[in-house]
């Protein structure tokens, strides 16, 4: 609520001086009587009259305080807001080769450390459409681009190592995220490129996919994830059962920098599951949502609802005081 005409506010402190005024004219009515003994008078119990006599000047100064209010034009207002949202389209691209069986993101593997990353920036994300790609000899499309998050989250749980034939094909996985972004009409398209290894399958070279990435305006951040060194790789021994060996770390970062540089992105090195969180944590400061919002607010006058009760207070005032309450001179 607001009022249109706040001055009229200024008016208020009349209301104390008029019962001060009330209070001193009622002193000097009062007249006295001398009593040889007051002891009587004393214990006679005041009247109706003389118990609820300043109910009438109550009733004046509530009606006075209601007018006032209703003088200042009291308005009910309801705010609508129009959000405006300029979202992103992301295509999270993510190497399900055997080598992310590595175990150096402990106590996990890199496949497990970069899905439990991936969910937390699904969920930071609010208004942009995310799909995802994941690849290793072959490239297919887990989820094309959405909106809905909980389905998105679910497929990105079932991605596991093992779904495709073993291999890593970084350029058929970036031509494959450019087309689900080619048809997008929204100004930010991105590629988020996650892998362990050297390009070694596939028909499309990656820096073509890159330039062709270029061509349409879409921008690829790439992430190599390894330790330096290597790490212990798991095994099935067919005597012996689970056991770990040691694996070298593969990764071609001067392709994957070619590839960001080439589209405008950017390079990152992942060596453990926290630093894979500031690279995710990097990207989405990189890459925010624009939005935009308007208020609008609709006014009503309610000053009538306010007159209301001043009438009825002030009519109350003059039937008590020429009734139930009136002053015998």
């Amino acid at each position: 609520m607001r009022f249109a005409s706040p001055l009229f506010l200024l008016l208020l402190p009349i209301i104390p001086l008029l019962v001060w005024d009330y209070f001193r004219r009622s002193r000097l009515r009062e007249a006295s009587i001398i009593f040889s003994d007051v002891s009587i008078p004393k214990n006679i119990k005041p009247g109706f009259r003389v118990r609820y006599r300043h109910v009438p000047m109550i009733l004046r100064m509530l009606a006075i305080f209601i007018f006032i209010l209703a003088l200042a034009r009291p308005q009910a207002g309801q705010k609508e807001e129009e959000v405006i949202t300029q979202g992103i389209d992301i295509m999270l691209t993510l190497d399900t080769s055997g080598s992310m069986k590595a175990e150096d993101f402990a106590p996990q593997n890199r496949l497990a450390a970069a899905k439990d990353v991936l969910k937390e920036f699904i969920r930071s994300r609010h208004g942009d459409r995310i799909g995802m790609v994941v690849f290793s000899r072959y490239s297919f499309t887990q989820c094309p681009l959405t909106l809905d998050y909980a389905t998105l989250l679910e497929l990105l749980d079932k991605v596991d190592i093992g779904m495709i034939e073993d291999g890593t094909a970084i350029g058929t996985a970036i031509t494959n995220a450019v087309n689900r972004l080619r048809d997008s009409n929204v100004k930010t398209r991105i590629i988020i490129l996650l892998t362990d290894g050297i390009n070694n399958a596939g028909k499309v070279d990656p820096l073509t996919a890159a330039k062709a990435a270029k061509a349409l305006g879409i921008r690829i951040y790439t992430i190599g994830a390894g330790r330096p060194g290597g790490a212990m790789y798991p095994v099935e021994d067919p005597i012996f059962g689970k056991r770990y060996v040691h694996m070298d770390t593969e990764i071609d970062e001067a392709l994957l920098k070619d590839i960001a540089s080439e589209t405008g992105g950017l390079y990152f090195r992942a060596k453990d599951k926290q630093g894979l969180e500031e690279i995710y944590n990097t990207i989405g400061k990189l890459e925010k949502t624009k939005i935009e919002t308007k208020e609008y607010a609709n006014y009503t006058e309610i000053a009538l609802f306010f007159m209301l009760p001043g009438f009825i207070s002030l009519l109350l005032e003059i039937i008590l005081a020429d009734t139930l309450l009136q002053k015998i001179p």
